[in-house]
């Protein structure tokens, strides 16, 4: 994946240290109930399009926007669908991120299937109901965006919990 000019800021300050990052994603949907995923090169697992939130920008621009350089294909989004936060990632280069992801639901209205940008390998359609092997994280996100009737989905540790800690700070 390639890194966003401003992370490749921080990281020369921080070097691999633990850095959160916003991310957007879509779960797009075309006229025939299909879904678009792609897959990394190296990888044999699927994946929604998505990326990291440029400096400024709002989370649903940022979505369609990586949707569109990931698969080439154009997106609306229709609405949000979850607000997550990912685990802890560890990259070949020895960087540790987490990720705060805010997903969309959208409608394809145009484009051409297929790698656009290079970092996914292989981008397809998967009909709604006969979906690829994906991560039970991702698979998740894509089944609250398909059934979620239209309510965004959020994780909330419970108001003791939160109280709690925020008493430790």
């Amino acid at each position: 994946m390639p890194v966003p000019p401003h992370v490749a800021e921080l990281r020369a300050r921080i070097g691999h240290a633990l850095l959160w990052l916003a991310t957007a994603r879509t779960v797009t949907v075309d006229d025939r109930g299909r879904v678009i995923l792609g897959r990394y090169r190296g990888g044999n697992t699927w994946s929604l399009p998505g990326g990291v939130i440029d400096p400024g920008e709002h989370p649903a621009d940022a979505a369609v926007r990586e949707c569109y350089e990931e698969t080439g294909i154009i997106a609306m989004p229709e609405t949000l669908t979850s607000v997550t936060v990912s685990g802890l990632i560890t990259h070949d280069s020895g960087d540790l991120t987490q990720h705060l992801e805010i997903t969309f639901r959208c409608r394809a209205t145009g484009g051409l299937a297929g790698p656009a940008d290079g970092e996914f390998h292989e981008v397809r359609w998967h009909h709604a109901d006969a979906l690829p092997a994906l991560p039970a994280y991702e698979l998740g996100i894509l089944t609250q965006a398909l059934h979620g009737a239209g309510q965004a989905d959020f994780a909330f540790s419970g108001i003791t919990r939160v109280l709690a800690s925020a008493q430790h700070n």
